[in-house]
Formats: structure tokens, sequence, C-alpha cells
């Protein structure tokens, strides 16, 4: 028997906890249908899906390595992440745990063009989530303007006082003073321990060193706040001058050694095959005798076995840029575009006409229709108490938000997403992210010395004859094209 976990989440937007039982109820019935045993749930209350600092979502993916359990259902897909890039590394690492997610009301194919859909899916979660974003900025933006207090923790030396922030003298004493003995060359340290010495705490210990580096870099000290490229003078009172503020930023660039070593992405990691031994290609990076860091792929049977396999070091850029440009160019085809766009209306049809988070609604409905008739004829015969008119009271109010919740999914269904919207977001996809269109549409790569093999998940239309072909690009459609520039540009 397959098992499976439940995710559930609400954000704080106009949801409850009666939100989280409905996603419970629904997955539930989901598993039933499909003979899954749920085995454990995932809960995170009021927690945006716009990130991933979740505590249960993050228990969920530490545990899926332990492989207790084969699938992880959610409600729809937005609940599991409303960012497409934190979607695609989550579900790579489930994946690669042996563990599938499954929305219970998008009742997605396991088929390649399935893949897509569910990237569509996923943007257009995305999507609602910068547009909502976009109307709570309008809000904060005028709240700011009119030089209110629009939540969020405050900088050390200020305080909130009849919606307007104040200063804090006490504080703000301290904040100058700070500032003023960074100017005169007193090292950060012993600035904490002067204050430490004089009873001046941060929160009942010592200051760190990064909260007094942090303080030293906040700009709203000199009466100025920037968000959103907008400069608001009507929020922060002035502590520091900024004069002063800006010759201690230059003094701490000087004074600041070391930099943050910069993460290299990837964007073919696990995506590779050695064509030769068949082991992965490996990702690293190293630096030259000239410090200059160099990044490359390398075949795991020379790296790790020592298996005397003949594949050459490839660079990372001209191997990356190689390989976008090749699979765009194949994926901007008109026949393909055209093929895979016709597959995805289809699908979405199909979905619209078995629509079943509208059926789950209007059985729900139903359900609570025949309880409150159940209740009414139980007043009827003369049963009529506090417990009888509670309840009659919640079916009403029920029922109520399910007519609700019906009206807005047969209008959901009605504005379906467009073949044109789904042409747009389709050939952006491909322009603009190439991370996203490799986890979901590059099966694997073969690498070789003078050529490569590009396979795909979904079908595209074949020339002339129209028939559906493996998505294989050829390999000797791709050898014509390299084999010129392979040697003297691919390696290290």
């Amino acid at each position: 028997m397959k098992t499976a976990v439940i995710y559930a989440r609400y954000s704080s937007d106009n949801q409850t906890e009666q939100s989280i039982e409905g996603q419970l109820r629904v997955c539930q019935e989901y598993a039933q249908r499909n003979d899954i045993l749920i085995l454990d749930t995932y809960i995170d209350r009021a927690m945006t899906g716009t990130n991933d600092n979740r505590p249960d979502f993050q228990k969920m993916i530490k545990d899926s390595a332990d492989k207790n359990w084969q699938h992880i259902i959610v409600y729809k897909l937005d609940r599991f992440s409303r960012n497409k890039y934190e979607t695609a590394k989550y579900k790579k690492i489930l994946k690669d745990n042996g563990v599938k997610l499954l929305s219970a009301m998008e009742n997605i194919p396991d088929t390649p063009e399935g893949i897509i859909l569910e990237s569509l899916l996923e943007g257009m979660a995305e999507y609602y989530s910068a547009e909502l974003s976009q109307k709570v900025r309008r809000g904060m933006n005028e709240s700011r303007l009119k030089g209110n207090y629009t939540g969020g923790p405050l900088p050390y030396g200020y305080k909130v006082q009849d919606k307007k922030i104040v200063i804090d003298e006490q504080r703000a004493e301290i904040v100058r003073y700070i500032f003023k003995e960074y100017s005169l060359d007193k090292s950060v340290g012993q600035i904490i321990k002067d204050l430490a010495n004089n009873g001046v705490l941060y929160k009942g210990k010592p200051f760190k060193q990064t909260t007094l580096y942090k303080l030293l870099e906040n700009y709203r000290y000199t009466g100025k706040y920037k968000v959103n490229g907008i400069t608001y003078t009507n929020m922060f009172p002035k502590i520091v001058d900024e004069d002063i503020f800006n010759f201690v930023r230059q003094k701490m660039k000087k004074n600041k050694l070391g930099s943050k070593s910069v993460l290299t992405t990837y964007l073919f990691r696990n995506k590779l095959i050695c064509g030769y031994c068949g082991m992965p290609i490996s990702a690293e990076s190293c630096r030259t005798r000239y410090k200059e860091k160099v990044s490359y792929y390398k075949c795991l049977g020379i790296k790790k076995y020592r298996n005397g396999c003949q594949k050459e070091t490839i660079r990372k850029e001209v191997l990356e840029k190689f390989l976008l440009d090749t699979i765009i160019s194949e994926l901007k085809k008109p026949r393909n575009i055209n093929h895979l766009v016709s597959m995805l209306m289809s699908l979405q049809n199909d979905l619209e006409e078995h629509n079943l988070e509208l059926k789950i609604l209007q059985k729900q409905k139903h359900q609570a229709e025949l309880a409150l008739s159940n209740v009414m004829q139980a007043i009827e015969n003369g049963v009529y108490n506090k417990t009888t008119n509670k309840r009659m009271e919640e079916l009403e109010n029920e029922i109520s938000l399910l007519e609700e919740n019906i009206l807005l999914q047969q209008a959901k269904a009605k504005s379906k997403v467009s073949e044109k919207d789904i042409r747009k977001y389709y050939e952006e996809a491909l322009m603009n992210e190439p991370l996203v269109l490799i986890n979901y549409v590059v099966k694997y790569i073969k690498l070789y010395n003078d050529k490569v093999e590009i396979t795909f998940n979904t079908p595209l239309k074949a020339s002339p004859n129209n028939q559906d072909l493996p998505f294989l690009i050829a390999t000797k459609y791709l050898h014509r094209q390299i084999t010129t520039e392979i040697k003297c540009l691919f390696y290290v």
C-alpha cells in the first residue's frame, strides 16, 4: 500500500484554523480515493508560501530522507510553495529521496505534459503572490507617505508612539556615542567593552559585534528611510548627522577584512552523465596559480574512482552557455511551441471538465444543507435549546461560505488561462528562467569529448510526418554544431 504525509499551510491573509481543517479533510479524502495510507501531518500556521522559512516544512523535507513514506499530499501546489525556484529545489530533494508531491485539488496526470502544466500552475501561484504583495506594498506606501509606522522591528534608539516613530532619547545617546567613538578610530570590540563597563547592555547581554556593525550601517539614523527605490524623510527622526554617518561608512569599508565567498550556481548539476563510463558528472571549482577562480564539470569516475575514463574536464561557463543556447533554440521552434501549448490547452480543458474542487465544494454544501434540514426538523419536533440554536447558526454560516467559494470557483473556471497567456508564460520562461526550465524539461544529458546527447521529459512534434517523437535531440544534429568549437573552448 502506498504511504504519504499531508502538508497544510495557511498564511495570515484572512485565513484561519478552519482553513487547515478543510485542507486536511480534502487531502484525506484524496488519499482514501487513491488507496494511500496517511502516516503523519505537517502544518504551518500563519506562514507565507513565498519563502521556505517554515518550521514544519523544513522538518518534513528533512524527514523525507528517512524514506518512511512515498508521497506528500497538499491541498494545492501553492500550499507547498509560491516560489517556483524553491519549488524546483525542494522537489529535486524529494525526488532524490524517493518522494513525490501530489496535489489533491489539481488532478495533474503523471505524464510529460503534466510536468509542464505543473510548472505553469506553480508560476501562476507565484504571480498571484506577487500581485497580492504589490497591493500590500501600495497600502504600505500610503502609510509611509503619511509618516506612519508600518510594522516590523525598529532600530535601536527608536520607539512607537501614537502610530508614529519617535526617538528613545536614552538609547539615542548610546547610538550617538557608538558613532562618535568609531569615527575616532576606536575598534568595535573596545566600544562594546566600554559600554559593558558602564552598564550598557543589549537585551541583557553585552552588544555583539554583528549587532554593532549593523547599527553603524543603518541609514535610518540619518532620518531617511529607503524601500523599493523610494526615500522617505518623514518616518524616522534624525539621530545621527549624515556627514558623520557617511564618514563612518567609508571607514568601515576600509577596515573590513576579507570578503564573503560567492556561491557558484551550476545549472546542470545532477543532470550530466559521462557518455563513456556512465558515472555522474560532478561540479566543482578551484584556483589557478594566478588566484583566478575556475569552475568546471568533471567525470566522477575519474575524480573519485580513478577508473581510467577518457572524459576530459569541461569549463563550466562554456558548456552551460552552449547547452542553454541549444535547449532554448530547440524549444523555441514554432512547431514545438505550438504542440506543447496545444497539449497544455487540452489538459486544462480536461481538468476544467472534471473540476474536482467545485465538485467537493458542492458535495460539502449538500451535506451541510442536509445537516441543517435535520436540525430544523428537530426544532419543529420541539427540540429547541442552546445546542440546536448554535448548531443551526454554524451550519448557516458554513453554507454561506461554501456558496461564496462555489461562485468563486465557477468564476475561476470561466476565466481559465488563455492560449495567449500560456504561450507568453512559456516563452518568457525559456528566456528568463533557465534553472526552472532545466529542472522541469531536461531529463539528462550525456557528455562525450566531441558530442553531447540531450534527453528531455516531454514529446515534441516531429517533422515532416507530425508523429510524436521521444524528446531527444539527435546526436548528429548537435555534433555538427559543436565539433568545430569544442577543442578550443571546452577544456580547462
